[in-house]
């Protein structure tokens, strides 16, 4: 299985660019993803040159971005991941 980093993904409906993600959501949405998916190898990362947004791992494999998403005064994450149509096969 191959996965490749997504350049720029782009923008939901109501992201909010400038309300970057602190390190405790970073935490928080680390601890979800190993809780849910039962996989303790999961890891969210800050994003190197973004702080919009945070990165899903598995091990040293990029799984997909995270983007934090505020409206109306509620809060969500929205996870995007490309799967590659060679993967399928």
């Amino acid at each position: 299985m191959r996965f490749e980093r997504v350049p720029e993904a782009p923008l939901f409906e109501n992201q909010d660019r400038s309300n970057p993600l602190k390190p405790e959501e970073i935490r928080k949405l680390d601890a979800y993803f190993k809780r849910t998916f039962n996989n303790p190898t999961l890891e969210v990362k800050a994003r190197p040159r973004k702080d919009d947004s945070c990165e899903l791992y598995v091990g040293d494999e990029f799984l997909g971005i995270i983007f934090k998403d505020e409206d109306d005064g509620e809060l969500s994450y929205n996870f995007s991941m490309a799967i590659l149509d060679v993967d399928l096969t």
